[in-house]
This record gives structure tokens, sequence and C-alpha cells, in this order.
């Protein structure tokens, strides 16, 4: 399958690299602890684009860091350099084999999310083979287990790897990180050396809610060659249901939080009140006599106005054209003429 075509039928959003000319702390055998991070923060943020669902992305370097160190240790112990840097006669041997490839690490990506704000902090690995698919849960329990005690607002925003692109078998680590969290993003590291790339070779990508929707109808669809027309429809049916579900229980979430912004138990926050308003305002008129009413008196307080707006401007026309024939009758009467009228 083609690369591109899995990253946009996933539901997976590219985001560009940032910009040059950021800081970077090459502090990789100092332990991450909370002084630390607290350096990192303010001065060497790396700033992400926004993306389309209105999230910006913030990545500390410290990240950038523990994976470019795993990737390092993980290529050293699968690639050792001979002794006294000369290889040996069965390396020189197959020195005209092709290069191994550079294996592929993983983690996940710690932080936390401020409203439309995430913000990447640190990062751990993973014990996951790709060959067979299959993640280590009792490490990534016991690893965030010890994260929590000593950043206790910190949480898993989503994983990492290392490759020049994403692949379709990232899918299956992405998935089964949906347990923890149900968007979790995708940071990919480029480990090639590029001498004429200026910018990081940084990507994140980012789960779409209504991509993964469709994503999962067409994932319970079997083709026309295999399954009878009830099977497909009993499928397609399913995947309407999960979608459905997924929009109440998402709108359920909405509502009991703007309950909550209008009895003060949260603060207000206008960005997502007006998000919250265009979102509404693309929802279809409703068929009711209350509606009708209501539409009715608006439409005639706007007519009123209107009117009101044409008789003023009237009534102004009629004044100037009233002082007007004074004037001209008033200049007549000096002369012997008759007298103005008006």
């Amino acid at each position: 399958a083609d690369i591109n075509q899995i990253k946009v039928g996933l539901g997976l959003v590219k985001h560009p690299p940032p910009p040059d000319g950021k800081k970077i702390i090459p502090s990789v055998s100092i332990p991450p602890s909370e002084k630390t991070l607290a350096a990192l923060k303010d001065s060497t943020t790396t700033q992400m684009a926004s993306s389309s669902s209105g999230l910006t992305f913030k990545l500390h370097p410290l990240v950038i860091v523990n994976i470019s160190d795993h990737h390092t240790r993980v290529k050293s112990q699968s690639q050792p350099p001979t002794a006294n840097g000369f290889a040996s006669d069965a390396t020189s041997a197959s020195s005209n084999s092709p290069p191994l490839s550079s294996p592929r690490v993983f983690g996940c990506v710690i932080g936390v999310q401020r409203g439309r704000t995430v913000e990447i902090f640190n990062s751990f690995e993973l014990l996951y083979d790709p060959s067979t698919h299959s993640l280590d849960r009792s490490f990534l329990e016991k690893k965030q287990e010890l994260y929590k005690k000593v950043f206790p607002n910190f949480y898993i925003l989503g994983w990492y790897s290392t490759s020049a692109d994403a692949e379709e078998s990232d899918m299956h680590i992405h998935k089964a990180l949906m347990d923890i969290n149900e968007s979790p993003v995708y940071v990919l590291l480029n480990p090639s050396i590029n001498h004429a790339q200026k910018d990081l070779p940084v990507t994140i990508y980012e789960s779409v809610e209504a991509e993964r929707i469709s994503v999962d109808h067409v994932a319970h669809l079997k083709p026309s060659d295999g399954g009878s027309a009830a099977t497909q429809l009993a499928a397609h049916l399913t995947g309407i249901h999960s979608a459905i579900k997924m929009l109440n229980s998402r709108i359920r979430v909405l509502h009991h939080y703007l309950n909550a912004m209008q009895k003060g138990e949260i603060p207000y926050e206008n960005s997502l009140l007006r998000q919250v308003s265009s979102l509404l305002r693309r929802l279809p008129a409703i068929e009711s006599e209350k509606f009708q009413d209501d539409f009715l008196m608006e439409y005639n307080d706007t007519l009123l106005i209107s009117y009101l707006a044409m008789f003023t401007d009237c009534s102004s026309t009629m004044n100037d054209l009233v002082d007007k024939i004074n004037v001209a009758f008033d200049r007549h009467s000096r002369r012997g003429g008759r007298t103005a009228f008006i």
C-alpha cells in the first residue's frame, strides 16, 4: 500500500517540522527531573504549527535528545564496532554486501494538555517487537507508575519512533495505546543525516476523530466477493452505531463542561466558547412552532428597523428640499416678487 494513502486513510495529520535556530540542550547524561524540565520550559521550547483540529503542539528539546540517545544505543548494540576501529576478515569479505538498516526504536511521550495546547515534556522507552506487533504491557504500566510518582501532572500523550516516514505497521502500536489515550500523538524522528536539510527532522502526527470513525467503519466492512449482503449490512450498521455512540459521548462531555462553566465551577475560556458557538451555527434549524414564532419576531423587528431608517432618510431629504425652496423664494421676494408660502 502507498504510504501517503495510509497516512490519510488512517486519519493521521502531518505537522511541518519546527523552524531552524531553536536551542537544544545536549544533556543526555542528566536524569529527568522537575528542575531540568523547568529550565527547559521557557527558553528551549520548540513551537510546532497549529493543526487542522485547532491544537497547538509544543515539543521540548529533551524529547528529541532522549529519542536520539535511544536510537544511538540500540544501533550501537545491534552493530557493535570492531576493536581498534578495524573490521575483521569476515567483515571485510562481506564489505560489498548492502549495509544493515538501522533498527527502529519505540517509546512513549508524556506531557500535559492545557486547553488546545499540547506540550510534550519528556519520553521513555517501550518494549515493542515490530515483527510480532507485541507490546509489553507490564513494562509500560510500571514505567507509567514510576513517572506518575515524580511528575503527577504528566500524562501519556502518545508515542514516538524513528524512521524516514510513517509506515503501515505503525498503526498496530498506535491502536494499542488508544486504551490509555484515545487520541495519541505520534512523534517521528528521522535518524538519517541530511546535510542539506536545515530544519529538525521531527514530524508530529495527530489522530483526527472524524477520520477515525470512518476508518473504523471501513475496517468492519468485508469485500464484495466475501460474505453475504446481510453480513455486510450488519457490519455497516455496527459502524454507524459506534459512530453515533462516540458522538453522543462527546456531546455529553461538552454539555457537562458548559454547565460547570455556567455554574462557576470552572473558569470561562472564551476561545472554547467561540468554537462551540461556531459549531452550533453549523447545525440546521429545527422546525418547531417556537422556532417559527421567534424567527417571525426577529424578522419583523429587522423590517421595522429598516422602515424607520427609510423614514428618517426621507424626512432628512424633505427637510433639505424645504430649505432650498425657502431660500429660493426669499431671494425672489426681495426683488418684488411673491413671497414664499412655506
